[in-house]
């Protein structure tokens, strides 16, 4: 090796070993308590954080913990005993073995935890570390309907080297079992096995995560693995994974990326060079749920009667995500994100998607007009979070699927196809550990939708954005406690109301956004819930939850008349059911109608 190779190589070597820093691990979404206790630090005025993206890693989290250490004179004696309790399950993070109950071996490198089941190991020169969990739940709901029993199991595993490589997954395989004491008419078995016990699927509007489900005769049955690759440093870090992504501010349900829907492939650059600027870019593989006719096999098919037949199996559509959001953070009481997003359906990924800080309906435009093809599908978005005092925090969240100016004069009987979000928490005062949170969405008649199936807003057929679809309204308030350490009490209503539903027409398009929006409920649920949870043990979780809903439908088989004239439904692309048949659209059986649903369970993880 010549001198001057020589002399760069070290150069680098030095650079990186002045630039520790954490693992840049996603912390799960379904990690509630833990970002529940973030935000309660935020709001107390304590640490500041960027609300518009999420899943936070968990060098971030670290550092979050890290400064409100420094602070710890602000807090009560129950968030001091959280903060402890979450520094020391950040140990790694910080590069120091974690203490844990009944430990074996070496506490100084090698930990296997027996009480709360996890191995650790960190080299002692911290360049390896590693960490091993087993997952594994039960919840089970009950009602005058019958019992619903879902299980769960499987393990994450953690891992960082030289402190700019990390790799993490994780596998959950889950089943629904219904039979016991629960019939076949809320759960049907026999005549449907591909559509068994399922509190979801992608017509339903519920807050559940979106799941793809295998062919199971005795309820439902499907695996969860996530994980991936990321190289990584102080200022930011580029990764390969499959995980859930939130984008914009919300407590209940997000009206631009919710992270209900299954978690996809991508590839993710987050940056962070100065503390007043974040920026994130993703380009994910969508699951379209469409066949491709150009794209098959062809296999050999035994008949009964002891023929050969031929059989074709058409492969799905290709379709990708490219996204971008850009956070201002100018002070600590405000900060503002803008991005755009774009899905396409192409043969192949296409290039020009993948530039991180691009508008991408220009691109569109490039590549699709010259050749008078229908374009991709669009959209921006954009945030906003203010602290105007201290334990007050208000945001909102703005969706745009398409945007004319025209179209906000009040001369235009034509409006946006836009979703809306705003919300509030109060929390801290009078009580520690008190919170009253309120959030509230609009969206307008063709937001989320598009005439072509293979680029609407959706993966697994999951819509993307709010739960409750276009031309819907979502209102949601919650009451909750941190009592102690470890535990979460929670009161809440939810009141979700679906309005006229309409197909996107594409030549009808114009008439259809110039229907009134919010005029005629078709679907409306509200409910009534108590929570708790508690963290009985480091990782170890029990719930209860006790469920009041009352699910409905609404006909809407009337007559329109536009201009005086007397339309079909096809001319605007609406969608006419009676009452049970929205009621069934958009609510699983087991919950339609009045329902007192109670909920225990336990686990071991998330």
């Amino acid at each position: 090796m010549n001198s001057k190779v020589k002399d760069l190589f070290l150069l680098v070597l030095l650079c990186l070993s002045l630039s520790v820093s954490a693992q840049a691990i996603p912390v799960p979404l379904t990690d509630t308590r833990l970002y529940d206790f973030i935000d309660e630090l935020a709001t107390d005025g304590i640490i500041e954080i960027n609300e518009a993206t999420r899943p936070y890693t968990r060098r971030q989290v670290a550092d979050m913990l890290v400064k409100a250490q420094g602070h710890d004179q602000s807090l009560n004696y129950r968030q001091q005993q959280d903060l402890e309790f979450y520094l020391n399950e950040f140990s790694l993070e910080r590069d120091t073995m974690p203490d844990k109950y009944v430990q074996w071996t070496d506490h100084s490198t090698f930990n296997l935890s027996l009480a709360d089941p996890q191995f650790t190991y960190m080299t002692h020169n911290k360049i390896f570390k590693m960490q091993l969990r087993p997952i594994l739940g039960m919840d089970i709901y009950g009602s005058k309907k019958g019992a619903i029993i879902k299980r769960w199991w499987g393990a994450e595993l953690n891992m960082d080297i030289a402190h700019h490589v990390s790799i993490w997954g994780s596998l959950r395989d889950v089943s629904y079992n219904g039979q016991i004491g629960l019939s076949n008419k809320y759960f049907p078995t026999e005549t449907d096995k591909r559509n068994g016990a399922q509190l979801t699927r992608p017509g339903f509007l519920n807050n559940m995560s979106g799941v793809q489900y295998k062919e199971a005769d005795y309820g439902g049955d499907f695996s969860d693995s996530k994980g991936g690759l990321s190289i990584y440093d102080w200022w930011g870090s580029l990764s390969l994974s499959r995980e859930n992504v939130r984008w914009g501010d919300a407590y209940h349900a997000s009206n631009i990326l919710s992270g209900r829907n299954p978690a996809v492939p991508q590839l993710n650059l987050q940056l962070t060079p100065v503390w007043w600027f974040q920026f994130d870019y993703f380009h994910a593989w969508l699951v379209s749920n469409v066949s491709n006719p150009n794209d098959y096999y062809v296999e050999n098919v035994l008949q009964k009667n002891g023929t050969m037949l031929l059989d074709t199996a058409y492969r799905q559509r290709s379709k990708y995500m490219a996204a971008n959001m850009l956070t201002f953070m100018p002070c600590k009481w405000v900060h503002f994100s803008l991005g755009n997003s774009i899905v396409y359906a192409e043969n192949n990924p296409q290039a020009a998607y993948f530039i991180p800080i691009a508008f991408f309906k220009s691109l569109d435009h490039m590549m699709t007009k010259g050749t008078h093809t229908q374009n991709q599908n669009s959209q921006v978005f954009a945030t906003v979070t203010v602290r105007p005092v201290e334990h007050l925090k208000l945001y909102t969240s703005l969706y745009a699927d398409e945007v004319k100016w025209s179209r906000f004069k009040a001369s235009n009987p034509a409006n946006n196809p836009i979703s809306y979000l705003v919300g509030f928490d109060w929390g801290g005062w009078p009580l520690k550990g008190l919170s009253l949170k309120g959030e509230f969405m609009r969206s307008y008649i063709a937001c989320y939708t598009n005439s072509v199936d293979a680029i609407e807003y959706t993966s697994n057929s999951y819509l993307m954005g709010h739960y409750m679809g276009d031309n819907a309204q979502s209102t949601y308030i919650e009451l909750s406690y941190r009592p102690i350490r470890g535990m979460w009490v929670a009161l809440s209503f939810t009141d979700d109301i679906r309005f006229n539903q309409y197909r996107y027409l594409r030549k009808g398009i114009g008439t259809t956004i110039e229907q009134k929006p919010f005029d005629k409920k078709i679907f409306r649920n509200t409910e009534f819930a108590a929570k708790l949870a508690y963290e009985v043990h480091p990782n170890m979780y029990l719930r209860v939850e006790l469920t009041y809903n009352n699910a409905k439908g609404y006909d809407n088989t009337d007559v329109y008349t536009i201009k005086g004239k007397t339309v079909t439904n096809e001319e605007i692309g609406e969608v006419l059911r009676t009452a049970q048949g929205n009621l069934n659209a958009f609510a699983p059986a087991y919950l339609q109608g009045k329902n007192f649903t109670a909920m225990a369970g336990f686990s071991f993880g998330f």
